[in-house]
């Protein structure tokens, strides 16, 4: 398989901080792929670099070959890539139906099969589909926000602490969804506190520290080795 996604030597600063400090990073196409490391390491600015929702003080950012720097949210939308971003952010005042529907607002074919598709994913959503966002709970929420970005019909979609706030209960199901949204062929960049999870799902992952790459390799390479354990796992020998 070929990459869906390569970085070279991205740097992000916000004022004189750098953020993120000249990554390289690589994503194969039909793969999950997970971005781990401490609070403030650049792992979600890494992702709204590549959404379009931050510009870089230098990059290279090719999509199935093809340079997006410079390119709005919305033309990287259209080209498949979709983010779920950090604290759902779904719109609490409109219905799941709505909001389901503001995910393909790109779109101008029919919506009712990806619509069904989300509905076979997240049942619950079916059930209150007619229920406003905002008086759903976390896990619910969360599943919108998945579904809101399926919608788009990614290729790639990116998701950052999905598992942010949520029961264990609920955790296990969104991990269950994104093993799923994967075998369908959807190419998965995944940020996740909960590193023992993710490196228990993701094909290939990374260790971000300080806006610096510092490790690699499968996620089972990664998820034995001590100093991952130690510092990201809870557990030594």
């Amino acid at each position: 398989m070929s990459n869906i996604l390569e970085i070279k030597d991205l740097v992000v600063s916000y004022g004189g901080i750098e953020a993120v400090k000249g990554i390289d990073l690589s994503i194969e196409e039909g793969k999950i792929v997970t971005l781990i490391g401490a609070n403030g390491a650049g792992k979600s600015t890494t992702l709204k670099t590549i959404a379009g929702l931050v510009k870089p003080k230098n990059a290279s950012i090719l999509f199935e070959g093809q340079e997006i720097l410079g390119k709005t949210p919305d033309q990287i939308v259209s080209m498949g890539i979709t983010l779920v971003p950090e604290g759902r952010r779904v719109f609490p005042n409109l219905t799941v139906k709505e909001n389901l529907r503001i995910g393909a607002y790109l779109r101008k074919d029919n919506l009712t099969e990806d619509m069904d598709y989300v509905y076979s994913l997240f049942p619950r959503l079916k059930e209150r589909e007619w229920q406003l966002a905002g008086t759903l709970s976390g896990g619910e929420q969360q599943m919108l926000a998945v579904g809101r970005a399926l919608m788009a019909k990614p290729k790639l979609i990116m998701m950052d602490e999905p598992s942010l706030g949520l029961a264990p209960l609920v955790v296990k199901g969104i991990f269950d969804i994104i093993r799923t949204i994967n075998e369908a062929g959807i190419t998965v960049l995944l940020i996740e506190q909960n590193a023992n999870m993710a490196l228990k799902t993701a094909h290939w992952g990374y260790v971000m520290e300080t806006g610096r790459i510092t490790m690699q390799g499968t996620g089972m390479e990664l998820y034995e080795n001590e100093q991952i354990k130690e510092a990201y796992l809870g557990k030594s020998k």
